[in-house]
């Protein structure tokens, strides 16, 4: 696997504790993909955690021990991020991330569906 398994499994325990969402487990691109209600939520990326949140807070992460940019074809990929495990070692931190992820995936929208033939 090419993701913590441990940080996944912290991962894993702390959403099954979040009454009122639907979670679901996608392997995909290297990384272990939470989705939470049919969206991309988290993902667990080697010892990282990848982050989906709102891309108006992307200026206040930066600033956040741990981050890290997301890059798509060398340029920003607004909204999500990176946080390597320097930002994620106390618990109040990692629960901050993850709440992050949560209030963002009530909001966001659900990617589409593409067309099968």
């Amino acid at each position: 696997m090419a993701y913590d398994p441990y940080l996944a499994d912290r991962v894993r325990e702390f959403l099954a504790e979040i009454p009122g969402i639907d979670i679901e487990e996608k392997e995909m691109f290297n990384v272990l993909n939470f989705m939470a209600n049919g969206k991309t939520c988290v993902c667990v990326s080697g010892e990282n955690l990848m982050l989906r949140f709102d891309p108006s807070r992307q200026e206040e992460l930066s600033e956040k021990v741990g981050y890290e940019t997301m890059l798509m074809k060398g340029k920003e990929y607004k909204g999500y991020c990176y946080i390597n495990p320097d930002g994620f070692k106390d618990r109040m931190d990692f629960e901050f991330f993850l709440n992050l992820c949560l209030d963002y995936n009530k909001v966001a929208k659900s990617s589409k569906k593409r067309k099968t033939k």
